[in-house]
């Protein structure tokens, strides 16, 4: 049995990797009260999470060259700005729930380390209850990274509480050209002299916004105007593909790519105004309802399962930034989900020399793990083609496993 991405897929139109800008992002609905990192007491706007990391670092004013304990299971976007801070990075291995395996950690990695990133992976946040008491004790400072986890309940506490810092990427959550979020709970931010982006990228921030819009057949009733204007061209998205595609593991143009150039910038007047414009309703209710469905798809498929048990409770208290699915054999499915240009991707691109820990649950999710989005801006029509294209491909592996084996 022959197939490949064209036949799964035909010639039907790519799907947003990120929200994007329509008439319904205007639309006010009610839901459940959910915490947000927004509501923290002490906050901050940067241009974007890993600014936000970035800002955070220089806020806790260490010693040149101190440690920085990050997980072995992470974007490059979560190293680069430790590096660009003049700090070194140390790795921490990952129990079964994403938490931390903090005995693991031995006493002298410890020992030299000031601060530890520790995230909320997928929007699905777990208390961190016994990271804040494993630091407490060691006097390490904690940033708690909910660039995945904008809103939610993080066991005992809200999410970003945890933290003496909390980081934020607000575009994971929003239709904006850029924006992060530095919070504290009880520390106070100190203030930053921010650079003033030029008059040409706040108009140029404003454009993208509605050419992305624009890309997306969004804002009916004008959107054929708008597709003529733009000449139905994204240079963002464009860039964004060739940046993901080009597999370059050398430190140095990993950390190119994580285009650190704006981060001592404050962000774009069209984020702080969206930001401040947009409800919230819709964004937590929608990413509830398509996770909802992803998990219904897959309760029991042969070849992959949910990353984590899935409940009623799952996702009650927060909106979640993707569905975490574990494939069994995941390298040539992924690829072809590439292919089919559907909203799905793996973090599979580590920093160069990360560690392998024993009994590391890290690196098996930088394999097994494909990270299917669920923004408020795919309707259930996109979910269910995204999901019935992953079990096409495991359909079509498990024939081809079941031949091998005959």
């Amino acid at each position: 049995m022959q197939t490949n991405a064209e036949e799964l897929n035909g010639s039907q139109r790519p799907l947003p990797r990120g929200p994007v800008l329509d008439w319904s992002s205007f639309g006010r609905i009610d839901v459940p009260d959910v915490h947000s990192v927004e509501n923290l007491k002490n906050k901050m706007l940067t241009t974007s999470g890993r600014a936000a990391i970035y800002q955070a670092l220089l806020q806790l004013d260490l010693p040149v060259y101190s440690s920085v304990l990050v997980p072995t299971y992470h974007c490059p976007t979560m190293v680069a700005p430790v590096l660009l801070a003049n700090l070194n990075v140390a790795y921490f291995g990952l129990l079964s729930t994403g938490l931390p395996n903090l005995d693991a950690i031995e006493e002298s990695t410890a020992q030299k380390c000031k601060v530890m990133l520790v995230p909320h992976y997928f929007g699905l946040a777990k208390s961190l209850k016994e990271v804040r008491q494993w630091c407490d004790k060691r006097g390490i400072a904690l940033i708690e990274d909910c660039a995945h986890c904008y809103f939610g309940q993080a066991g005992e506490r809200a999410v970003g509480e945890w933290g003496d810092f909390a980081t934020a990427s607000l575009s994971k959550f929003f239709p904006l050209p850029e924006a992060g979020l530095l919070a504290s709970a009880k520390r106070l931010i100190k203030p930053v002299a921010s650079k003033k982006p030029s008059l040409k990228a706040q108009i140029k921030g404003c454009v993208d916004v509605i050419e992305l819009a624009s890309r997306y057949h969004r804002f009916f009733g004008i959107h054929i105007f708008l597709a003529l204007f733009f000449k139905l061209k994204n240079i963002r998205s464009q860039k964004y593909e060739a940046a993901e595609i080009i597999n370059k593991p050398e430190a140095v143009e990993m950390m190119r790519d994580c285009d650190m150039t704006r981060i001592d910038q404050s962000p774009l007047w069209a984020a702080i105004a969206l930001k401040n414009i947009l409800p919230r309703g819709r964004i937590i209710l929608q990413r509830q309802i398509n996770f909802a469905s992803y998990a219904s798809y897959f309760s029991n498929v042969p070849g992959a399962k949910p990353l984590f048990p899935i409940s009623a409770d799952s996702v009650a208290s927060t909106a979640p930034y993707v569905f975490p699915l574990w494939v069994d054999d995941p390298d040539s499915i992924y690829q072809a989900l590439r292919a089919l240009k559907l909203p799905v991707f793996r973090w599979d691109r580590i920093w160069p020399n990360t560690p392998n820990f024993p009994e590391d649950t890290g690196a098996l999710w930088s394999h097994h793990v494909l990270q299917l989005l669920c923004h408020q801006d795919l309707n259930s029509t996109d979910i269910d083609r995204t999901a019935q294209a992953v079990l096409d491909l495991l359909k079509i592996q498990q024939i081809k496993i079941q031949t091998v084996h005959t």
